[in-house]
C-alpha cells in the first residue's frame, strides 16, 4: 500500500509528518511526500531517504493576499492538484493524510478531484484556513482537541524520558529553534530572582540572541546551560521542573509528553490566536497557567512561578496525550475505512 502525506510550512506541521512517515514504516505502507519549495518542507525532508519520493511544489498560501492575489494562488493551486493527480497515478497512491498548511492544499484538493480517502490531522485549538475549508469532505478530520479525541503524533523520545516533577530546581526557557525575544528578555530579566533561589536555568534562546544571552549572564555570573537549537530537546525538558514557552501546538504536546508543568505565554500575533487557544485546552483542567505578553508584571510571575503544584500538574498531564499517536491514527483512519480505499 502506498499512501500521500502532505502538508507543512513550519516545524509543528512536519513534526507530525514524521511521526506519521515513522508509523507507516512499521506498517510497511509506503509513503511520498509532497510539501512546499517554501517554508520549511525541504530543509526537514529534501534528504529523508524513507520517503518512496519526494515532491516540493510552488506553493503559495491565499492569507493576507489582496483579493487579485487570492485569486491568482487559487488558480496556481487548482494547477497543482492536476500535477498531483498525475503523482498519485504514477506511485499508485490509496489515501492522501494531510497535516495542513497552505503546502497540503494542492495534494488534499487532488485527493477530492481524484475520489481518494482525504485524512486531515489539524495541529491546532483553532482550526487553519485550508482545514476549516475542507473539513466537510474530509473522509475523517482528526484533532486532540476536540470532544472525540484523537493522540497528537509525539516523538516517542518525549515520553521516554518524561518524570513527575516535585520540586522547583531547574527551569528551561524555550524560546524556540528561531528565538522567541520576548522569552529570552523575561529569563534574562527573571536570572537574578532565580539565582537567589538558587534554581538553574536551561535556556533555548535562538541564533540571534545567543551571543547577547550568553554574555548577559556571564555578567551576572551565572551558569546557566544556554543553547540556540539541540536535537536533543527531550534531554534538556528531562532536566527541567517547570518549563517557560509559546504555546505552538507540537511544543505543548511534547511538553505534556515529558510531564513537564509550563507556563505558557502564547504568541500574541499567531493566526486567530490560536496559540492563547492552545494553551487554554491545558487551563481549562487547571494543568498550567497563561500569562499575556502585554500583561506580565515580573514579581507576579515569579510568585506565580513559586505556587505551582509541580507534582499535581505533572502527575496529571500524564493522561493529556499517548504515547505512539502516529499509529494510532494511521490505524484510525486505515482501518476503519478500508472500503473507500481501492
Amino acid at each position: 500500500m502506498t499512501i500521500a502525506l502532505t502538508g507543512g510550512g513550519t516545524g509543528g506541521h512536519l513534526a507530525i509528518v514524521r511521526c506519521l512517515l515513522e508509523s507507516a514504516i512499521k506498517k510497511n505502507i509506503e509513503c511520498v511526500y509532497i510539501g512546499s519549495q517554501n517554508g520549511q518542507d525541504k530543509a526537514w525532508f529534501e534528504n529523508e531517504v524513507r520517503f518512496k519520493e519526494k515532491f516540493f511544489l510552488s506553493s503559495k498560501g491565499v492569507v493576507n493576499q489582496s483579493k487579485f492575489g487570492k485569486i491568482s494562488s487559487l488558480l496556481h493551486t487548482l494547477k497543482l492538484s492536476k500535477d498531483c493527480r498525475e503523482i498519485f497515478k504514477k506511485y499508485h497512491i490509496q489515501a492522501v493524510f494531510s497535516v495542513g498548511g497552505y503546502s497540503a492544499a494542492p495534494a488534499s484538493f487532488a485527493a477530492l478531484f481524484s475520489h481518494l480517502p482525504l485524512f486531515i490531522h489539524e495541529q491546532n485549538s483553532k482550526s487553519g484556513s485550508l482545514n476549516m475549508l475542507l473539513k466537510p469532505f474530509a473522509t475523517k478530520f482528526f484533532s486532540a482537541f476536540e470532544k472525540e479525541f484523537s493522540p497528537y503524533p509525539v516523538a516517542n523520545k518525549f515520553f521516554d524520558n518524561a518524570r513527575i516533577r516535585k520540586e522547583l530546581k531547574n527551569i528551561i526557557f524555550l524560546g524556540g529553534s528561531q528565538g522567541a525575544s520576548f522569552i529570552n528578555e523575561l529569563a534574562l530579566n527573571l536570572a537574578p530572582k532565580l539565582q537567589e533561589q538558587n534554581i538553574k536555568i536551561i535556556h533555548q534562546c535562538g541564533k540571534n540572541d545567543f551571543e547577547k544571552c550568553k554574555k548577559h549572564y556571564q555578567s551576572l555570573n551565572i551558569q546557566a546551560d544556554i543553547f540556540d537549537f539541540s536535537s536533543n530537546l527531550e534531554e534538556k525538558m528531562k532536566n527541567a521542573d517547570l518549563a517557560i514557552s509559546r504555546a505552538g501546538a507540537s511544543t505543548l504536546f511534547e511538553l505534556c509528553a515529558n510531564t513537564l508543568p509550563t507556563i505558557f505565554i502564547p504568541y500574541p500575533y499567531a493566526a486567530k490566536n490560536h496559540q492563547y487557544f492552545n494553551a487554554k485546552f491545558l487551563q481549562d483542567q487547571a494543568l498550567c497557567q497563561i500569562f499575556t505578553q502585554v500583561s506580565i508584571n515580573l514579581d507576579d510571575f515569579f510568585k506565580a512561578m513559586l505556587k505551582l503544584n509541580l507534582e499535581d500538574i505533572s502527575t496529571r498531564l500524564q493522561n493529556i496525550t499517548q504515547k505512539n499517536g502516529g499509529d494510532i491514527l494511521l490505524e484510525k483512519a486505515l482501518s476503519d475505512n478500508l472500503a473507500f480505499i481501492r
